[in-house]
């Protein structure tokens, strides 16, 4: 498979639509969603065939990742772990995640990504497949590692190819529906974790998630397209917004990074501990995977949606309203946390369901406002170092922070070091809010 600079692009699309709450209609009934799918035109259904698939990849991706939290405990005795070195294979992955981000970046504003993407798919199936040979808790912080530099290429280029589809004002709505595969895909990866797990034992799950990612991937290399960079950006590209230093001296990026990293700490944490912190509450393995899967693709598919839904109606009248939402979704998890760690534990289920709902309401408004925060020409890199400083000063350490504190006092007090960082969050948010850019007119629905 050959890299090369990318040099062909596509003309701007067509547009049909489908059904989705837009802000076309504050009485929540459904509007129309530009698809740049045309039935008349082969090339613009590649196009969405395009999207359909980097969804597909997003899920497997998301899959991956949460299998090994599905299954700490028989992993733990396995290999006679402590809760710091399960935090640490969080911190493995992380920690090359990050750091593969710069690079992968700067080839991303290069070089076609397409093949990149294939490439990283590739690599995470390969190392998620070679789980089945780990044998010692060395090989297994390897093979976490291995899997953090495949999935570090498809989580920068895939946002950065959907924005090249889409204009401003519908990146929220199309990233909205695409981010619904991170609570999908952590669910079925817990719920992959413990119940294939208890089955037939915790190297299982990982076999059955990794052939998917090697036929999404062939069928990428098939049918998926490759847009034109920056397309469809309307905003002014200025020094700030179009150059590599410039992201360094742009506040809308800032804030918006910086929030999501302290975000990242908690949901990090929460994650990879939560169906634990549940079993050392009375459940089973299989049942604590199972709640913290449906709690996830409930509250993960619902919120991410209305948090969507609601952000669309909000930028008719604001144009700050992703951050607005962003930080109100934060604030509003605060007291659900506080409940979840430190209440009783009849109220733990009821109390983690809340808590996940509002999390999941940003989910698309904050990574649309990174998106909408810089110029096409250097978008990939901007979500490369956004990439990075979230798993930096997120979640690379949380698992083990609070795997730290766990092993001197309890779960509940190493969890509860997570609301520290959603206040931080919310705060930066709001705080950001003021430098949101100016959305441009685009044709819109209405248009066409």
């Amino acid at each position: 498979m050959e890299i090369v600079p990318e040099s062909v692009g596509v003309s701007r699309p067509a547009v049909i639509f489908v059904a989705f709450p837009d802000s076309s209609d504050c009485r929540g009934g459904p509007t129309l969603l530009p698809t740049n799918l045309s039935r008349s035109h082969p090339r613009l259904s590649a196009a969405f065939g395009t999207v359909v698939l980097l969804l597909a990849l997003n899920l497997l991706n998301y899959i991956d990742r949460y299998i090994l939290s599905g299954e700490i405990g028989p992993i733990q005795h396995d290999f006679h772990a402590t809760d710091q070195q399960m935090g640490a294979l969080g911190t493995a992955f992380f920690f090359v995640y990050m750091f593969a981000a710069p690079a992968t970046g700067w080839l991303g504003d290069r070089f076609r990504r397409k093949p990149l993407i294939i490439i990283g798919a590739t690599l995470w199936s390969l190392a998620t497949l070679g789980a089945l040979w780990v044998h010692s808790y060395f090989t297994l912080f390897l093979r976490q590692a291995l899997v953090g530099i495949g999935e570090a290429t498809f989580v920068i280029f895939a946002p950065a190819v959907l924005a090249d589809f889409y204009p401003e004002r519908d990146r929220n709505r199309i990233l909205s529906i695409f981010y619904v595969a991170i609570p999908v895909g952590a669910a079925l990866g817990y719920l992959a974790g413990g119940e294939i797990g208890s089955r037939w034992g915790w190297r299982a799950p990982f076999f059955v998630c990794a052939i998917p990612g090697f036929v999404v991937a062939a069928l990428y290399a098939l049918f998926g397209r490759e847009p034109e960079r920056g397309a469809e950006d309307h905003i002014h590209p200025t020094l700030s917004r179009a150059t590599f230093r410039g992201l360094f001296r742009n506040p809308a990026f800032l804030t918006s990074t910086f929030g999501m990293a302290m975000l990242t700490f908690a949901m990090g944490g929460i994650a990879w501990w939560m169906p634990e912190f549940l079993r050392r509450g009375g459940m089973s393995i299989s049942t604590a995977s199972l709640t913290v899967s449906a709690t996830t693709v409930i509250d993960g598919i619902a919120g991410t949606l209305i948090g969507g839904w609601i952000a669309q109606i909000w930028l008719r009248s604001n144009h700050r309203a992703l951050y607005l939402l962003s930080a109100w979704s934060v604030a509003l998890t605060l007291p659900c946390g506080a409940l979840l760690f430190f209440g009783p534990h009849a109220w733990a289920v009821p109390s983690l369901f809340a808590a996940e709902f509002f999390l999941f309401l940003n989910t698309g408004p904050l990574n649309t406002a990174i998106v909408n925060s810089v110029d096409g020409a250097v978008r990939a890199t901007a979500i490369s170092i956004n990439l990075f400083c979230i798993h930096m000063f997120g979640d690379t350490f949380s698992p083990q922070i609070i795997g730290a504190i766990s092993d001197r006092s309890n779960l509940s007090i190493g969890l509860g070091a997570t609301l520290v960082s959603l206040l931080l969050s919310c705060a930066i948010l709001s705080f950001g809010a003021r430098f949101a850019p100016p959305l441009g007119e685009t044709e819109s629905a209405s248009s066409q």
